[in-house]
């Protein structure tokens, strides 16, 4: 996939823009507060849930009740990391994707015109929606964790999806038509969601996954304004404006 390996190059040389520096820390300071917060606040109460429910509460009956803390405190542990990094997507998408959109489509890509609704509520709804889906997918899919192998490939599924989910269409949301972001998302589905496999498994690196969000926005940006560039093949350079204005 040559075309997603332009966009994470891209990416990183953006990161050499000083300005661009004060949005990749904003989501990862407060990702980096929730997770404190929610490990001297919640914790104690996940890992008491999850022992209460099958099938840890199975292991405790089966009289291995040190496997069962074990994994409840491991499953708490996963539990705070999740909220944190969902909270640091949401704040990306809704806040900062649509500022490192502005500059990444002014310096890099000046010759796509703006022909999308740009309409934040929809923005909006669709990255909480998708981060619901998201939470609801993870509780749904955590007793599939005691597969062997399932507790590394299901989390990177899962968040490698809401990536795509929230990025990919807030990237088009300015650019793009409602006929050109249908198609690219179709057509690129599984680049897009490649991509967002990528930056899950950034978000799974210490210190490194604070910064993630912020990342996988910043390669959404590059590969979807290249992909509709691509797909306009350079037909529309600019909006006409209805005379006298």
């Amino acid at each position: 996939m040559p075309e997603m390996v332009v966009a994470l190059v891209r990416s990183l040389r953006t990161l050499a823009w000083a300005r661009i520096w004060l949005y990749v820390l904003g989501p990862a300071v407060v990702s980096l507060l929730a997770w404190i917060a929610l490990a001297l606040f919640v914790l104690d109460r996940f890992v008491a849930l999850l022992l209460d429910q099958p099938p840890l509460s199975w292991l405790s009956g089966w009289g291995a009740v040190w496997l069962a803390k074990l994994l409840a405190v491991l499953g708490g542990w996963a539990l705070v990391l999740a909220a944190a990094t969902l909270t640091a997507i949401l704040l990306t998408a809704i806040f900062v994707l649509p500022l490192l959109l502005r500059q990444v489509a002014a310096r890099e890509y000046p010759d796509l015109a703006a022909l999308g609704s740009d309409s934040t509520a929809a923005s909006t709804w669709n990255s909480v929606s998708a981060a619901a889906l998201f939470a609801v997918g993870w509780v749904v899919t955590l007793p599939l964790w005691l597969i062997p192998g399932a507790a590394l490939v299901l989390p990177l599924f899962l968040l490698a999806w809401l990536n795509r989910r929230t990025f990919a269409y807030d990237a088009l949301a300015v650019h793009a038509s409602d006929d050109e972001r249908r198609q690219l998302l179709q057509q690129q589905r599984v680049p897009l969601l490649a991509l967002g496999g990528v930056a899950a498994v950034l978000a799974h690196v210490p210190l490194l996954g604070l910064l993630a969000p912020t990342l996988a926005a910043l390669a959404y940006i590059h590969f979807c304004l290249e992909a509709l560039r691509q797909l306009r093949r350079g037909a529309v350079v600019t909006v006409i404006v209805g005379e006298g204005q």
